[in-house]
């Protein structure tokens, strides 16, 4: 897993790092010690989970948008980074219907961007872009997907990440070759946790739902996805970086994150945990209001990474929604966010 000692001090650019993954990554990173800057537009939600976790005065935040090639340029080689983790992307698929030109410059030319920072900046050693499950040519297999899988998403957010992929796997066989900068991309599936206030997402869904005693409404309960806290691949990018930038060779590639089967579940499945863990009468309704197309089953096939690095999920899905239900009750309580963000990823560090 993970080594603190090798992030203490580490300098590390983190594109994205206002959102809610990227604020978990944030905050991992600084309790780690690294010396951390981050890059991305304003948070995207209000509330957000960026400025309830402290971080704006902890580290160097930059914001700007990845499209901007210059500003981005500059502030790579100001950071002088040894690792980059590229996270900044426009990550809901129902947005991407509706914007599907700024989808693809953000999350296509963003890659390129950050690519081309890389190849002029000779200090970084290791770079993990962050894509998703969804970049697959999904044909609602009951197996999952390997990384040698064609690669081809639907819609517009799921494609521009597979070309996000195919743009990686051009610059890392174009410039990259000698080994000086080990390259991976990440393939993770949906992640839940405490902060996460983005429309059209389950748990943020049912979170609003239940703050407003109102019964969560559910628009495709028969979709199957695999779901998992957001620790889990938050700490998976950090040990491919980590390990890469020790043995490029030998560990530099592409990796499905993802979680055990037993976690692949319907949304009606994963509502019915909340429910179970959130209490006091929460209910949800199947409330089909149509719109555009979405995938009705996908999951991962994730030998590789357990078997390359003996990775393994640490809190299945019934503890991922406990976890996930514990920080929002606390927030909602006016206690410390950050505090209880350290919290918990200090018990998935210790394995509990």
């Amino acid at each position: 897993m993970v080594t603190g000692e090798f992030w203490w001090g580490r300098r590390v650019f983190l594109t994205g790092h206002t959102g809610f993954k990227g604020s978990w990554m944030s905050r991992v990173l600084l309790n780690m010690g690294a010396e951390l800057t981050g890059y991305s537009l304003l948070a995207p939600t209000q509330p957000n989970l960026f400025s309830m976790a402290g971080l704006e005065g902890n580290i160097k935040s930059i914001i700007g948008d990845i499209r901007d090639f210059e500003k981005l340029n500059d502030a790579v080689k100001k950071s002088s980074p040894e690792i980059i983790i590229h996270m900044a992307a426009q990550p809901i698929v129902r947005e991407s219907y509706k914007d599907p030109r700024y989808t693809y410059e953000a999350n296509v030319m963003g890659t390129v961007n950050i690519l081309e920072c890389i190849r002029h900046c000779e200090s970084v050693k290791s770079f993990v872009n962050v894509t998703t499950d969804k970049v697959y040519h999904n044909r609602e297999w009951c197996w999952g997907y390997r990384e040698d899988d064609s690669l081809n998403g639907y819609d517009p957010y799921s494609n521009s990440k597979s070309c996000s992929e195919l743009v990686t796997s051009s610059y890392k066989n174009s410039f990259f070759g000698d080994g000086k900068t080990a390259v991976s991309t990440a393939r993770a599936g949906n992640v839940i946790g405490g902060g996460d206030f983005a429309p059209d997402r389950i748990i943020p869904d049912c979170i609003r739902a239940v703050m407003k005693k109102e019964p969560i409404v559910v628009r495709n309960p028969h979709s199957t996805r695999p779901y998992q806290h957001v620790l889990e691949p938050v700490f998976a990018y950090l040990m491919i970086a980590e390990k890469q930038y020790e043995e490029p060779g030998k560990y530099a590639g592409s990796y499905n994150v993802g979680p055990d089967d037993c976690d692949c579940l319907t949304t009606g499945e994963l509502a019915d945990v909340f429910c179970s863990a959130w209490g006091g009468g929460a209910k949800w309704e199947n409330k089909w209001r149509g719109g555009p197309h979405e995938a009705n089953f996908l999951k991962l096939d994730c030998s590789k990474i357990r078997k390359t690095f003996g990775w393994r999920p640490r809190w299945h899905i019934a503890k991922a929604v406990a976890k996930t239900c514990e920080w929002s009750k606390a927030w909602l309580a006016g206690k410390d966010a950050a505090a209880a963000m350290d919290c918990q990823i200090k018990e998935y560090m210790r394995g509990e």
